[in-house]
């Protein structure tokens, strides 16, 4: 029985294991946390719109049944190519036959690290619940407040990073200023806050096509977002947010701009591209050992020349592959294939863009789409019923879930 290391428990390390469930290899699964996160999903718990149960499932729970699972909850430290074994950060070893590391990636603010402590990135739950607080923190700190000037630095909110990330926060704080909230305060009114979309590039979502990146823009703009786009980020300081044409004060800066690989692939000691992902070969394998892979967002895949981006279908297509690929290891290996089903954003309530080769949806229809495949996503049958009746709930009575602060320090 050979042993299988998987390293993250995302989209691609999850449905790797799935796939080598009950099969005749001995599978350890090693996160640093001890569930499963639906990412796509987290900007609405980081608004909320969901509660983080809503979206995340015990890895444990998944593999209940399964005896050839066993999952740990640590930090890799290291990887040994040559004697075989992970390092956890509590000094355990563990070897291996054949590895898989899908790590996942980090936010990057592209040698400026120094602007991190000032902001909020999204890429786990406590990102999210911490952008929650500050979101409510500030409406309330703005209820209070008599100076106008100091007022609207609270109700300035800015999003930095035009990708679906960016654009799916923007709209979601737009609804919460604008519709969910606006009974709410009465010292000033919701709609006095001022939601900010900053993009370097000259358009947001530039994996999409012109026409439906002009549409997305279009409906932010219906939900009240200032869309900056050619408007580069110069600096962030406590409270301020500097480009090459303005500056915003503000309490709430929501980073979306980048991100780059997890540091434990340099332990690979093999070629890696600009954002820290391993350069693999066209079995997902590194180039010099053939039962080492890396997959999801830490991989750099290229198909047809054309780098496959970090999205969920991408992790969950590569994590079946790299599990099918290990259960035919007699077999000469046929290389991945990428199927794209295509790209979806969503913008708002009821407004989304989609995309599939030359077919397009906007509106309310892609939005249903958007929904829809989400749900399908969702692991577990609990998840999709509390998620469908949270949209429900908040698309006809415009209602977001609990608004708790949990932490407030009385400045």
């Amino acid at each position: 029985m050979s042993k299988v290391i998987i390293i993250g428990g995302g989209f691609a390390g999850l449905n790797c294991a799935k796939h080598l469930a009950n099969s005749d290899h001995d599978i350890l699964l090693i996160d640093k946390t001890n569930h499963h996160l639906f990412q796509p999903l987290l900007y609405q718990v980081a608004t909320a719109m969901l509660s983080p149960a809503d979206i995340a499932v015990p890895i444990r729970d998944i593999f209940r049944n399964h005896e050839n699972v066993k999952v740990i909850m640590g930090d890799v430290l290291t990887v040994n190519k040559q004697e075989q074994y992970v390092e956890l950060k509590s000094k355990k070893r563990f070897v291996f036959d054949y590895l898989i590391i899908a790590t996942g990636a980090k936010h990057s603010y592209f040698g400026k690290n120094d602007w991190e402590p000032h902001t909020s990135g999204l890429k786990t739950i406590g990102d999210a619940l911490s952008i929650r607080e500050k979101i409510l923190i500030a409406f309330e700190k703005a209820e209070r407040e008599t100076d106008p000037e100091k007022r609207q630095k609270h109700l300035n909110f800015v999003v930095v990073g035009g990708g679906p990330t960016g654009v799916e926060m923007a709209g979601s704080i737009a609804d919460i200023a604008y519709k969910n909230l606006i009974k709410d305060f009465r010292n000033f009114s919701s709609k006095e806050s001022k939601i900010y979309l900053l993009e370097a590039s000259d358009r947001i979502l530039p994996m999409f096509d012109d026409e439906l990146s002009a549409k997305a823009r279009h409906y932010l703009a219906q939900f009240g977002v200032i869309v900056r786009t050619n408007e580069r980020v110069t600096n962030i300081t406590n409270g301020c947010v500097s480009t090459e044409n303005d500056t915003i004060n503000t309490d709430t800066i929501i980073w979306a701009a980048g991100n780059e690989a997890s540091p434990l692939l340099k332990a690979l000691d093999t070629d890696c591209d600009r954002q820290g992902r391993v350069i693999v070969r066209n079995d997902c394998s590194i180039p010099d050992n053939s039962n080492i892979f890396v997959i999801g967002d830490a991989a750099h895949f290229k198909q047809n020349e054309i780098t496959l981006p970090g999205i969920a279908p991408v992790a969950i297509q590569q994590g079946k592959y790299v599990a099918k690929t290990i259960k035919k290891a007699a077999e000469k290996r046929a290389p991945f294939v990428y199927f794209d089903k295509g790209m979806m954003a969503t913008i708002g309530k009821s407004k989304a863009i989609a995309q599939t080769g030359p077919f397009k949806l906007t509106g309310l229809m892609a939005w249903l789409a958007w929904s829809l495949v989400h749900l399908l996503y969702l692991i577990g049958y609990r998840t999709k019923v509390l998620v469908l009746i949270e949209w429900f709930v908040s698309y006809i009575f415009n209602k977001n879930g609990p608004r708790l602060i949990y932490k407030f320090t009385n400045e």
